[in-house]
């Protein structure tokens, strides 16, 4: 027998609401790792959190499309190094990394450009003397640089801390420099690989780029991106000058003059591993190029790039169990392994640099032509770096150079320190609006005390599998947006509860009233939801960073919000009305308005009498 109209039958709410929630913790406990908890992010869980800052040469702001492109390589790069829970988002013109628990130290590298080209070798000096007209090595000569401490043979030479070799097999040996370590570390005015740049002090003179350090704006009000664009042209000017390298080689003046400009530029040339390189990632590759290697020992002025990184089809890091020590291997693409064959076929006797990101990995002699497609880069590497080197050439180079504007690392105590504040927060709101509830509606507070917990059961199961299908992470932000929504909910049912003593003042019973409160107020619980639920939206598209998890978890309990009270609340107020107990005034808090009803039945009574 159907009910009387307006009446509705609470249990198949009820059980309607219970097969929710069966649903949902079946999904929790027996999909993916069968885990109950929510994926936390790094404020909570700790963990590193990296911004990179984009760099264009002319100091616009970057397309929208090279942003994307650039996190998507990123993201790979991420996921290649097997860093399990990391995200990769957009932020403005920014990139920011998240990587929770303790394997933060690997995303401080994943931002490098990995814009690697192939050199030749023009002229070589050691860093430690700046000021010493340079011995050149021009090309065709076969020889190293004349007084420059340099072995004369690099097969024969004492290769005690001597790196950058590049081999096939045996094919190519490196050329050495007194014994120091002239490829195997980071250098050329760029940041060391596996660590964040650091600004450069004023006062170098690698372009430019220590003016205004500070990360502020210049003295002349430049914005960021224009004095990052002018430190990338001033370096351009003199580091690489086409005139450093003449197209060719049987004109005496030009080849005098190049080499008083390669002098220049080389004395020029500050080696601090500790500095930016404005060039990194925005040098030309049609041009010459004056750099360091990697540990700032030795420099260079090089040939424009023979051979881009682009023609590298893979790279992985293996230990040379003969030489000792880690590598990287390098496979080219077919007309990458034509080009590199060509070139050693051609130039046997000359040093071949690998660039990344204008800083010179390693510049080993090329003795023999090297076929085949295959080659090696040495370099005194560690497990760690010959691996985050492999992976960001595997990867690809990105569109658009990054400088690491921030690195944030929170230890798993803070963010443990910071969950138990969130919860303690919540709960204090939580307690409040309870004690409300009881003093003011006594048996309906009791039902919306109900009502919460069991949105709150949603909510958690809601959170674990978000976690699990599509990566969110629980933030303190997103804390502060559940909290909020605690009293959202609350304030539909304050919306119900006030349409019922509406229709109670108007004379009528709390069991007559409640369809006729319920139809009113469910017009206004859906009005009022779907206006936050649309904020939510909005500020969740417009918003960036943390915001974004604020505005999620405000928009999901919003829609949990409507379960909970059309198939809790609702059927639970039902029920109540309709027990003779449970609705007396002194347990529902509603003989004030009973009276008031009562009142005014009488007095409709007495004037329908004297009518």
């Amino acid at each position: 027998m159907a009910p009387p109209a307006g009446q509705i039958r609470p249990g198949r709410y009820f059980a309607f609401f219970v097969v929710i929630v069966a649903a949902l913790y079946s999904l929790v406990f027996f999909t993916g790792d069968g885990s109950p908890t929510p994926k936390l992010g790094i404020d909570l869980k700790g963990g590193t959190r990296v911004t990179l800052t984009a760099r264009t040469p002319d100091g616009s702001e970057p397309s929208r499309e090279q942003l994307q492109q650039a996190r998507q390589i990123i993201e790979n790069r991420v996921n290649g190094i097997g860093v399990s829970g990391a995200e990769v988002v957009l932020d403005g013109s920014n990139v920011v990394i998240t990587v929770p628990g303790d394997q933060g130290e690997q995303a401080k590298t994943l931002g490098q450009t990995a814009k690697l080209g192939f050199r030749q070798v023009v002229a070589a000096v050691p860093a430690g003397q700046p000021g010493t007209p340079p011995g050149t090595q021009q090309p065709g000569s076969g020889a190293d640089a004349g007084d420059t401490g340099q072995g004369e043979d690099s097969q024969g030479q004492d290769t005690e801390g001597a790196t950058g070799d590049t081999e096939s097999g045996d094919q190519a040996d490196s050329s050495g420099t007194d014994g120091d370590d002239s490829s195997g570390n980071q250098g050329g005015g760029s940041s060391p690989l596996g660590s964040a740049p650091a600004q450069q002090p004023d006062g170098d003179d690698n372009g430019g780029q220590g003016d205004d350090a500070d990360g502020g704006d210049g003295g002349d009000g430049q914005t960021l991106q224009e004095e990052a664009a002018e430190q990338i042209q001033q370096a351009k000017q003199w580091r690489q000058d086409p005139a450093l390298v003449p197209a060719d080689p049987t004109d005496q003046a030009a080849m005098q003059q190049a080499q008083q400009l390669q002098q220049q530029a080389l004395a020029r040339l500050t080696c601090d591993p500790n500095e930016l390189d404005p060039l990194a990632g925005n040098d030309d590759p049609k041009l010459p190029l004056v750099a360091c290697d990697r540990e700032g020992t030795e420099k260079y002025v090089l040939s424009p790039v023979f051979l881009e990184g682009t023609a590298i089809a893979d790279a992985s890091s293996v230990y040379n169990t003969q030489e000792g020590g880690w590598v990287v291997n390098l496979s080219f693409t077919p007309q990458g392994a034509d080009t590199w064959a060509d070139f050693t076929a051609q130039n046997i006797g000359q040093r071949a640099a690998f660039v990344l990101d204008t800083e010179v990995v390693s510049a080993p002699t090329i003795n023999q032509a090297i076929a085949g497609g295959d080659t090696q880069i040495t370099g005194q590497f560690t497990q760690a770096e010959a691996k985050d080197l492999a992976d960001v050439l595997k990867y690809g180079s990105l569109p658009l150079s990054f400088e690491s504007s921030d690195a944030t690392t929170v230890s798993a105590t803070l963010g443990l320190a910071t969950l138990e504040a969130g919860l303690i927060a919540g709960a204090v709101g939580l307690a409040l609006v309870f004690v409300y509830c009881l003093f003011y509606y006594r048996i309906l507070g009791v039902l919306t005390i109900l009502s919460l917990a069991l949105s709150g059961l949603i909510v958690y199961a809601v959170l674990v599998l978000l976690g699990r299908w599509i990566g969110y992470t629980l933030d303190i932000a997103g804390v502060v947006g559940f909290i909020v929504a605690v009293g959202v909910t609350a304030d539909s049912f304050v919306v119900y509860f006030e349409r019922l003593k509406d229709e109670m003042r108007e004379g009528r019973t709390f069991r007559s009233a409640v369809p006729r409160g319920w139809e009113k107020a469910r017009r206004t619980i859906l009005a009022s939801d779907a206006i936050m639920f649309l904020a939510a939206g909005v500020l969740y598209v417009l918003a960036v960073g943390e915001v974004k998890g604020f505005a999620f978890t405000l928009g999901v309990s919003t829609v949990l919000d409507l379960i909970v009270v059309f198939l809790v609340t609702h059927p639970l107020v039902a029920m109540v009305s309709r027990s003779k107990k449970l609705s007396s005034p002194k347990l529902s808090g509603l003989g004030a308005v009973q009276r008031i009803g009562e009142g005014r039945r009488a007095a409709v009574r007495t004037a329908v009498k004297e009518a």
